[in-house]
């Protein structure tokens, strides 16, 4: 099931051994602001519930010395699916893990976002103007309960800004051909019950919800988690085995 469409905006790989990632270089040379998704890569996963908590904890650190001359303060929190976001704020150096939070918040300069992802979308939110940012994770469970409005709506009250000054980008998930939900989750994030499964594309999905929010400036990354298993850990692609990579935005110290 489509929902929309919105311009195709591509994270590209940084030749980086120590960090394998792709970057959103139009969100830099555009606004100054550092994103972009990790890879698997040498197997580089940094899922915050890793079988080989050793290993996690060394490419962490690996993740956070790349970043280290632009940014002090990393967050991140174990995810539920909910739509709960953080404030985050610089000042506590190095890296933060929080509880139960699918996105984070900030206006300060300096403050690494990150997500934890497999399929499910991170939306980058951005007011550039003002610097603020926002960070999501949403699957379909996010979508359905709204995190893509919660984040606005935080986002827009910290800049005291509106929708349409608003930019947006739905980054590295798995398409909608490769996603095949039951009635019940089409229900959950459209809104009516088709008579069977059907393929669930979330990016146009949220898309769709951004236009209708106010924004104008939408772009999503044709890259697919499930297609592209060789770039990229997919929870689906790999019946549940696969580690995460991170997305990650911030807008570096002065």
């Amino acid at each position: 099931m489509q929902a929309g469409t919105a311009s195709r905006l591509a994270e590209h790989p940084v030749p980086d051994n120590r960090v394998p990632r792709f970057a959103l270089t139009e969100w830099w040379s555009s606004h100054g602001l550092v994103a972009g998704v990790t890879s698997r890569h040498g197997e580089f996963d940094l899922g915050l519930t890793s079988r080989d908590p050793a290993g996690a904890a060394e490419r962490w650190r690996l993740l956070t010395t790349a970043f280290s001359s632009s940014f002090s303060t990393f967050v991140v929190s174990r995810q539920i699916h909910g739509t709960a976001l953080s404030r985050a704020a610089a000042g506590a150096d190095g890296l933060q893990i929080l509880d139960g939070f699918d996105g984070h918040v900030t206006g300060e300069p300096g403050v690494l976002l990150a997500v934890t992802v497999a399929d499910c979308v991170p939306i980058y939110l951005a007011e550039p103007a003002s610097g603020v940012l926002a960070l999501l994770h949403a699957g379909w469970r996010g979508v359905a309960g709204g995190m893509l409005e919660r984040g606005l709506a935080e986002l827009e009250a910290v800049a005291n800004v509106r929708a349409v000054d608003i930019v947006m980008h739905c980054g590295v998930a798995i398409c909608g051909e490769c996603y095949e939900v039951g009635p019940e989750v089409v229900e959950a994030v459209a809104g009516f019950r088709p008579k069977g499964p059907v393929r669930l594309d979330l990016r146009a999905a949220l898309a769709d919800r951004a236009r209708r929010s106010g924004l104008r400036r939408i772009t999503v990354s044709p890259h697919c988690t499930a297609h592209e298993r060789g770039a990229f850990f997919s929870h689906r692609g790999s019946g549940g085995a696969d580690g995460r990579m991170v997305a990650y935005l911030g807008r570096p110290m002065p």
